[in-house]
C-alpha cells in the first residue's frame, strides 16, 4: 500500500517487438512485397486445432498495394507423404474438412486437377470449396475459350460439377501430399502411402 492507503499502480510498459501478436496470431506489417516491390506486405501466422489430424499452422503473405497474395499450411507434426481418396456420394459430404498444402495435387477424376506450382495456395475448406475453385478455374478457361467444342464441353464440366455438389451424381476427389501437410478429415476417408 501506499500513502494515504491508496495502491501503487505499476504500469507495465509493453515490449517492442517486430511481430505482434493478435487473437490470430502473429502479424508483420511494412514488408516489401516480392511483386510490387513496396513495403506494404502483411505476414500473418496463426495455428488451430483440426481434429482428428492434429495441429496446423496457417501462413499467408498479403500486398495492400498490388493484392499479391500466398498462403499456405503446415502441419506441427510432420506426417509421411499421403494420399487421401474419398468417394462423394451425398450433399453432406460438401461439409467435410480437406486441408490442401501448397504442394498438394487435387484430382477430381473425369473433372480436373488442383496441381501445385509456384502459385499454388495452400488453404483449409471443405469438398464444396474444392469443388467451388475448380469450377471458376473452368469458369475462366470457357470465358477466355474461342472454340465452340471446347466451350460444349466446359458446359457440360460445369454442369456435372453442380450435379455432384447437389448430390445427384457421385465423384471422386484425390488428394495426394509428398509433405504431408494436407488431409481430407472423415472417417470414410482412404489413407494410404504415396
Amino acid at each position: 500500500m501506499a500513502k494515504g492507503g491508496k495502491e501503487a499502480k505499476q504500469e507495465a510498459k509493453p515490449k517492442e517487438s517486430a511481430a505482434k501478436q493478435s487473437p490470430q496470431g502473429a502479424v508483420l506489417k511494412g514488408n516489401p512485397c516480392p511483386v510490387c516491390g513496396k513495403k506494404t506486405l502483411t505476414l500473418t501466422e496463426s495455428d488451430t486445432e483440426v481434429p482428428y489430424f492434429g495441429k496446423i499452422y496457417i501462413f499467408a503473405m498479403i500486398c495492400e498495394s498490388c493484392n499479391y497474395h500466398k498462403s499456405d499450411v503446415e502441419a506441427a507434426i510432420q506426417h509421411e507423404p499421403a494420399k487421401y481418396t474419398f468417394e462423394i456420394s451425398s450433399p453432406e459430404d460438401m461439409k467435410i474438412r480437406v486441408i490442401k498444402s501448397s504442394e498438394a495435387t487435387v484430382k477430381i477424376p473425369y473433372i480436373g486437377d488442383i496441381s501445385p506450382g509456384p502459385s499454388s495456395e495452400g488453404y483449409i475448406t471443405n469438398i464444396e470449396g474444392i469443388l467451388q475453385r475448380i469450377k471458376e478455374q473452368v469458369q475462366h478457361l470457357a470465358a477466355a475459350e474461342e472454340d465452340d467444342d471446347a466451350k460444349k464441353k466446359a458446359k457440360s464440366m460445369l454442369k456435372k460439377i453442380q450435379r455432384i455438389i447437389m448430390g445427384w451424381e457421385k465423384s471422386k476427389i484425390i488428394i495426394e501430399d509428398p509433405t504431408g501437410n494436407s488431409a481430407i478429415v472423415s472417417e470414410k476417408a482412404v489413407k494410404s502411402k504415396l
